[in-house]
């Protein structure tokens, strides 16, 4: 029997490519993550690992802000008693923050968040262990600084060039003393590295005189442990001190949860992709299996049980699993080293270090692979095995009758009407149980729809049909009849197409709606024609606020300043605005009284805070302010929830008075003339031309908001678009064994006058209704989870409304045609080849 499996699998090779196909991109997907993913843990594990190789303890000190005025860091002189421990043989301080160099065009190098400013902290060589300089030395004057080598090649900056550096003060011009290489994070995700002379990077970031970090070198013999609890002894108690071991340990695990999140997301899609490949699979086996059900009847009839033909059937997809997963685990590699290459190019550094080929990835792509395979031809070497010999030999293409497909759509309904009863339950719910139990639902609904496709296809068939009868005639209808002459084997083709477009319509009709709510939120409540922030997302201080308030043309300004009160014992985030320009700025309807009462030192308060703890106008609430102080605050107004502003809006001259350091994350302004270059340009050079401010017009304010659901939503159709490769494969399968079978009926077409060209067509038509069969399916189903989803959304986007993008779904099915007429080439040309005469003498 193994030899007979073993011959089988080399006599279907043309078939059996493309269940190798469809495995292989599975396996792939799967290898090719743990591959990507073990590597990039290497490799950060490795740098982290050499950035704390010299350090013998690591000491860190963010007091709380009542102490921070007192004793903002680690001081001089605790570094100086540091140094003086047995043990010790030096000690390096550091203090950072944001800083940004713009290129040649004024704009802003690297991504904002991970442009870091540091000091240089040289030793008694004159030089920094952290920092390799290429060219030049490291800076030891106040108007010198050095760049990172990436930074310097992309701003043009050569030694001796003055650069412009922002922080979150104005920006200053210094001297380029160095470029320098380093392994720092902030420059590996992409970003910038500035070094400052010390004293300049403390009065920057911190205090003169004052550390935030520092880190101890122990001599050679010295046990860190105890150095450490040495250490512990002299650096106040605000202060944190772990071995330079324990910080690389602790990065390492901190990265091996950032890389799970993404490891899970590819895994999930590599799923998406098996299961998908399980229907073509099956597939391929049904068509074997019939194809060879007179041999398997008589191998019965000389003696062969009904277990040897499951064998049989069972190792012929062993092997082309096994086949499939050593080409998948090579094409993963391959993906694994395109991945990492692909990050590189998009400045998404990866440290350097070899291509880590683990024994994981090796055992779950041959695991993967075979397992799939044969679970998928499990029930066709079954359904083989049942058939009776005699059946077997009189019967070459028994179809399965309508009376044998009535259990199969009992359950196909019962399951759907129970996963979307519990997807409308999930809807009606929201919040993350509600999502919880759609996604519950929508397993079940997808079981249930597979298992009832083969009788949807007649219904949808026949409206779809009369389309191609009325244009392309008896091509048409042919194409049509052919479609639902085996609804198993058609249903089974059309859920692979069905589940990759329920999942990429499901997540455009999210993305849609979302996208539209919250460009109507922003259209809607910003009437501001600019909106100001820094591009590192900390906050300005007030003196950028009075910098814009002077701006020539400028009729309303308001920040949106950040901070805390406790009002009657209750904690609640406040934003401080300026009374009588914010109304002009942001929309905020009033329920009750009027937001004029800020100017009089009245508070306002959001409608959800407000019922929820029974405030209302006219009640004067005891507060506290974050400097301790106390006071009482009168309710002035109350008004509908907006996302722009916090719970509790307040006048920002009293929020100012109490803060010790003001946050203000956004700045709002309305212009003379509204939005143009010219208003923009007067607030940028207010600003100090400052490349790390950013001034956003409505349309940047909503693209910011869209753009990133949009790059969402690219990101998920390219991981989809491997679902719909194999969906491809199916359909070919598909219409070859279509061919194949109706070998006399094409030759008898073609002998009463069908020509070669309408062979074509028939079969290609028959492609396109089959796959467009799916893509209606798939549509619809995904638009049902669409709306369901956001339904538990509602609450947390104002103005939320169903939108459904008709533009992509019509795009979506005429790519579903595409893809019928491109997977009907092969079997098309088969057909329209037969020779007439050989075709109706076979059997």
């Amino acid at each position: 029997m193994l030899r007979t499996a073993l011959r089988n699998v080399l006599a279907h090779k043309a078939r059996l490519l493309m269940t190798v196909l469809a495995v292989m991109l599975g396996v792939a997907f799967v290898s090719g993550t743990l591959v990507f993913t073990d590597t990039l843990s290497q490799a950060f594990r490795s740098q982290s690992a050499k950035s704390y190789d010299d350090v013998a303890v690591a000491v860190s000190m963010y007091p709380r802000p009542e102490e921070a005025a007192k004793t903002p860091g680690l001081s001089e002189d605790v570094l100086d008693r540091l140094g003086k421990l047995d043990g010790v043989a030096g000690v390096t301080g550091r203090v950072d923050g944001f800083a940004g160099v713009p290129d040649k065009d004024g704009k802003l190098i690297g991504v904002g968040w991970s442009n870091k400013g540091t000091n240089f902290a040289p030793g008694s060589d004159g030089k920094d262990r952290s920092y390799a300089f290429v060219q030049g030395a490291g800076p030891v004057e106040d108007g010198q600084v050095a760049l990172d080598k990436d930074t310097a090649d992309k701003g043009g900056y050569q030694v001796g060039d003055r650069v412009r550096v922002a922080t979150n003060g104005p920006v200053k011009e210094y001297t380029l003393s160095g470029v320098f290489t380093t392994e720092d994070g902030a420059v590996s995700a992409g970003g910038s590295l500035v070094l400052f002379d010390t004293s300049v990077a403390q009065q920057q970031y911190l205090k003169a005189g004052f550390y935030r970090d520092a880190t101890v070198v122990a001599t050679p013999g010295t046990d860190a442990d105890k150095l450490l609890d040495e250490v512990l002894k002299v650096v106040p108690k605000a202060a944190t001190a772990q071995t330079g071991k324990a910080l690389a340990d602790e990065q390492a695990r901190e990265i091996e949860a950032g890389l799970g999140a993404l490891n899970q997301v590819l895994l999930g899609f590599a799923g998406i992709a098996l299961f998908v490949g399980v229907f073509l699979i099956s597939n391929t086996f049904t068509m074997l299996v019939a194809q060879r059900t007179r041999e398997l009847a008589l191998m019965r009839a000389v003696g062969a049980s009904r277990k040897q033909i499951t064998r049989s059937v069972l190792a012929e997809a062993g092997l082309v699993g096994l086949v499939a997963s050593v080409v998948g685990y090579g094409l993963g590699v391959a993906l694994a080293v395109g991945l990492r290459s692909g990050m590189n190019a998009f400045d998404m550094k990866v440290p350097g270090g070899p291509l880590v080929l683990g024994s994981t990835p090796v055992i779950a792509a041959l695991s993967v692979g075979v397992l799939i395979t044969m679970l998928a031809a499990w029930l066709p070497g079954r359904r083989a095995a049942k058939i009776p010999p005699v059946a077997a030999m009189s019967s070459v293409h028994a179809a399965a009758t309508t009376k044998s497909l009535v259990v199969r759509n009992s359950i196909g309904a019962a399951l759907t009407a129970l996963g979307a009863i519990m997807i409308v339950l999930g809807a009606g719910k929201g919040g993350d149980d509600g999502r919880m139990l759609i996604a519950g639902g929508a397993f079940v609904t997808l079981v249930g729809v597979i298992v009832l496709i083969p009788l949807l296809s007649r219904p949808v068939i026949a409206v779809i049909r009369p389309l191609f009868v009325g244009v392309f005639g008896v091509a048409g209808k042919l194409a049509g009849l052919n479609a639902v002459r085996n609804p198993r084997r058609t249903g089974a083709t059309a859920s692979a197409l069905a589940i990759g477009l329920t999942l990429v319509t499901g997540l455009s009709v999210l993305g849609t709606t979302v996208g539209a709510a919250l460009d109507k939120m922003t259209t809607d409540q910003i009437r501001a024609d600019y909106m100001i922030s820094m591009a590192s997302g900390d906050g300005m201080n007030k003196d950028a606020l009075a910098a814009i308030e002077k701006t020539p043309g400028a009729t309303a300004v308001s920040p949106q300043l950040a901070g805390w009160l406790t009002l009657k014992g209750k904690d609640v985030s406040a934003s401080g605005v300026t009374p009588g320009d914010i109304e002009k700025l942001i929309k905020l309807d009033t329920v009750q009284g009027s937001l004029g009462s800020l100017g009089q030192g009245r508070i306002a308060i959001a409608e959800k805070t407000a019922a929820k703890q029974g405030w209302k106008v006219g009640d004067t609430l005891p507060v506290e302010y974050g400097d301790k102080q106390k006071n009482r605050l009168t309710v002035g107004a109350i008004f509908e929830d907006s996302e722009f502003v916090s719970p509790v809006v307040i006048d920002a001259k009293l929020l100012i008075a109490h803060e010790q350091q003001s946050y203000i994350p956004q700045i709002f302004v309305s212009m003379d003339g509204g939005a143009s270059a010219a208003n923009e340009k007067a607030l940028v050079e207010a600003m100090g031309d400052n490349p790390a401010v950013t001034v956003m017009d409505q349309k940047d304010i909503r693209d910011l908001f869209g753009g990133q659901i949009n790059l969402l939503l690219n990101i998920m159709y390219g991981l989809l678009a491997m679902a719909l490769i194999i969906a491809v494969l199916g359909v070919v399968n598909t219409l070859a064994m279509s061919v194949f079978e109706r070998q006399q009926e094409i030759g008898m077409l073609r002998a009463i006058g069908l020509d070669r060209r309408r062979v074509k067509r028939m079969v290609r038509l028959e492609a396109v209704v089959i796959s467009l069969f799916g893509a209606v399916v798939g549509i619809g189903l995904g638009s049902f989870l669409g709306w369901a989803i956001g339904e538990t959304m509602r609450e947390s986007l104002p103005g939320y409304a169903l939108v459904l993008p008709w533009d992509r779904i019509g795009v979506f099915l005429v790519l579903a045609g595409l893809v019928g007429v491109l997977a009907s080439l092969w079997p098309a040309r088969s057909a329209a080849r037969l020779n007439m005469l050989t075709a109706i003498k076979t059997e």
